[in-house]
């Protein structure tokens, strides 16, 4: 019997306070625009015609791959549904999860962290790495659809085999490619973003920052980033005060701390984007912590 798709849906937010899995089959797709979670993201593409832009990285997404997106990652996919039937299993893990599943001897982190030294979003599973690994996510996904006995305790068994076979994968992929040189520069701008973000950043400074035409770091940003400048730093900025946020910082101070020149103008990108005040959503984050 034909696996049977979940209904698709625009949310960007769990339901459980764990994990969850999804199977995906669409034959036509709405453009997606860069985004974030709060939460890691591993995507495994069965079929389609995909390309994602992970922060300054445009990756071309082949069935077998498996991609891992950390939570400070803003990313955006692109696919040519009519050419295939795009489909795929997206697991959300949320970290403090992993963590809970990780020993002092098996850091499950490790394939995930984007500090660690081997790091990398894109993973190329061989045949038998699929195998076992779709094996697994099949099990989870049923295991969660339908339960029964146990079923408080498989699905979290099943999780942490897939989270051990994927960091195995990760150990022994090859170096990410190198960059050409456009898209080198951009990836050095996001890199000094995601460190500077709090500073008083425009285009024109970037530019002088990295010896090249303000023209020319516009035009290879959106390239690469698929969003020019100014959006792509106020979305980090944003992403990082969330953050902040939930760790219990009042919006009186985030604001000053990830770089906007004022609470107004904090205030207006904040609910433009996600639909929420910034108190709003420090009340919500405080509620469900405690």
């Amino acid at each position: 019997m034909p696996l049977a798709p979940d209904a698709f849906d625009t949310r960007q937010k769990m339901r459980r306070p764990d994990f969850e899995l999804q199977y995906k089959r669409d034959c036509y797709l709405k453009k997606v625009d860069l985004h974030h979670h709060d939460f890691y993201e591993i995507y495994f593409l069965l079929s389609g015609d995909v390309t994602y832009t992970i922060e300054s990285k445009l990756y071309k997404v082949v069935p077998g791959d498996i991609l891992l997106i950390s939570p400070r990652e803003l990313h955006q996919l692109h696919i040519k549904a009519e050419r295939e039937v795009y489909e795929r299993y997206v697991l959300w893990v949320d970290p403090r999860t992993v963590r809970r599943l990780s020993t002092c001897r098996t850091d499950l982190m490790l394939c995930l962290d984007p500090s660690c030294p081997r790091y990398r979003n894109q993973l190329h599973m061989t045949p038998e790495d699929q195998r076992r690994i779709y094996e697994l996510v099949g099990k989870l996904h049923a295991e969660l659809q339908e339960g029964g006995f146990g079923g408080e305790l498989m699905p979290e068994c099943l999780l942490t085999q897939l989270l051990v076979e994927i960091n195995r994968v990760a150990q022994r992929s090859a170096p990410e490619e190198t960059e050409t040189r456009g898209a080198q520069v951009v990836s050095e701008v996001v890199d000094y973003i995601g460190t500077h973000y709090g500073e008083a950043l425009t285009l024109e400074a970037l530019a002088d920052k990295f010896y090249v035409s303000k023209y020319h770091l516009s035009h290879e940003f959106a390239r690469v980033v698929g969003t020019s400048v100014h959006r792509y730093l106020t979305k980090k900025r944003l992403l990082i005060a969330r953050q902040l946020m939930a760790q219990g910082m009042p919006p009186s101070r985030v604001w000053s701390e990830v770089g906007f020149g004022d609470y107004t103008g904090f205030y207006r990108a904040f609910k433009s984007e996600y639909g929420l005040t910034p108190r709003e959503y420090a009340r919500e984050t405080a509620a469900e912590g405690s």
